[in-house]
């Protein structure tokens, strides 16, 4: 079974587990800042303690993902997914109940633990589909559309920790009826996925007819794996630290109010909607590699220009066009990495990667901006762009011609068992 022919189509059942799993592991992400409050209301805790325990819970979920992902990479999907979000549901649930502080704190841990099988899982399974590029936008919709309407309605229910952990729990378990429908990795070898064609071994079988099936290198793609993980972490670093810092460098810079944040973070989501139909609808037209180079290119110099505007309208305006690009980089990101390797060997790891860096990021922040300043921390975000551009088109070529090699093998494949099957019948006759 070649890299291809292991595919498989994008279904109800399949996507809507595959969507859901995921966001149940990236919800704690998007609520941290509802948890803080919730375990400052609930359990009496400080700020700075708070802030803790949720970096704690992210980094445990960050870990867990980068732990498990090698074995959601084989038949061990599912499990790792039920083992998750069961671990998930009970960790949230005991947080949301418990009035100890101790035991919720573990709770929140052992939550945190199960998050990240769940990101695993979801993430390799992405790469099962076919046409990655557009299943990326639909699980871009998917995910910023469910975590618009939470981040919502959570407030109006409440902030207390039975409302937030409680969403948390009830998310998990969503995700945990579903996971009989997630799909399995499908490639037999998963070694066989790879990005440049090294040789072309003939076989010939007993019918006599000639089969040349095209071999790839897995060192290739190994290496450009790794590659595409630490440039996508680096990438998330500098796009999540200028996201932590918005709000304070555009109150000094630009005079932006509390209002005009919201506005800024409710148009960034929304544009990032918008780049998701977009990439749903586009597709791999356009290859992967020059996108990449646009949109990191267009984001470094926009992250500048945050820097250096003073008019609030402005600083809304270019932060919610910088967010509508980091949003589409991101899930041409994701789509590589599930072309790399059809068993999920990249994009399993490729979004735990991104909860480490979204964990430390504020404080990553706020130590770049004390050292150069606020202009020169854009500067030098905007920097990390334009160089991480260079490896990230090095290996969105590469995962393109994995594709391609896959679908020469396939054509092989198929117009070989073709004469196979004709010479039966010749010697049946």
């Amino acid at each position: 079974m070649n890299d291809l022919e292991a595919r498989v189509p994008l279904r109800v059942r399949t996507g809507a587990a595959t969507f859901a799993i995921g966001i149940a592991g990236y919800l704690g992400v998007n609520l941290s800042p509802y948890m803080i409050t919730a375990l400052q209301e609930g359990f009496g805790t400080d700020v700075l303690t708070a802030s803790w325990i949720v970096t704690a819970t992210l980094l445990a979920t960050a870990v867990t993902g980068l732990v498990t992902a090698p074995w959601c990479a084989g038949r061990h999907r599912r499990l790792v997914a039920r083992i998750g979000l069961a671990a998930g549901v009970a960790g949230f649930l005991v947080a949301a109940l418990v009035g100890v502080p101790a035991l919720a704190v573990a709770g929140l841990l052992v939550g945190g633990v199960g998050a990240g099988g769940a990101v695993a899982a979801a993430g390799a399974a992405l790469a099962a589909f076919r046409n990655p590029d557009r299943v990326a936008g639909f699980n871009g919709l998917a995910n910023r559309g469910v975590i618009t309407i939470v981040l919502a309605v959570v407030p109006l229910i409440g902030l207390a920790p039975i409302d937030v952990f409680g969403a948390l729990a009830l998310f998990c378990l969503i995700g945990f009826v579903a996971v009989g429908w997630l799909p399995v990795a499908p490639v037999i070898d998963p070694q066989a996925g790879a990005a440049v064609a090294e040789a072309v071994p003939i076989e010939v079988p007993a019918t006599g007819t000639v089969r040349v099936r095209a071999r790839t290198t897995s060192r290739a793609v190994t290496i450009a794996g790794f590659a595409l993980l630490v440039t996508f972490a680096l990438w998330a670093v500098s796009e999540d630290s200028l996201w932590a810092m918005a709000g304070v460098m555009g109150a000094e810079r630009a005079g932006l109010t509390p209002e005009g944040l919201g506005l800024a973070l409710s148009g960034s989501t929304a544009g990032g909607l918008l780049g998701s139909v977009l990439l749903m609808i586009v597709g791999n037209r356009l290859g992967r590699a020059v996108p990449l180079v646009v949109l990191l290119v267009a984001g470094g110099a926009l992250k500048i220009s945050l820097g250096f505007v003073t008019d609030q309208t402005a600083f809304i305006t270019i932060f919610i066009v910088w967010n509508t690009i980091y949003a589409i980089a991101f899930m041409y990101f994701v789509s590589t990495s599930a072309a790399l390797d059809a068993d999920g060997r990249w994009s399993g790891p490729l979004l735990a990667v991104y909860l480490v860096g979204s964990a430390l990021t504020p404080v990553i922040g706020a130590a770049l901006v004390e050292l150069f300043g606020y202009q020169g921390f854009v500067a030098v975000l905007g920097t990390a762009s334009f160089v991480l551009a260079i490896p990230a088109a090095i290996v969105a070529t590469i995962s393109r011609r994995v594709e391609k090699d896959a679908a020469a093998a396939a054509a092989t494949d198929s117009a070989a068992d073709g004469v196979e099957a004709d010479a039966a019948e010749e010697v049946g006759a």
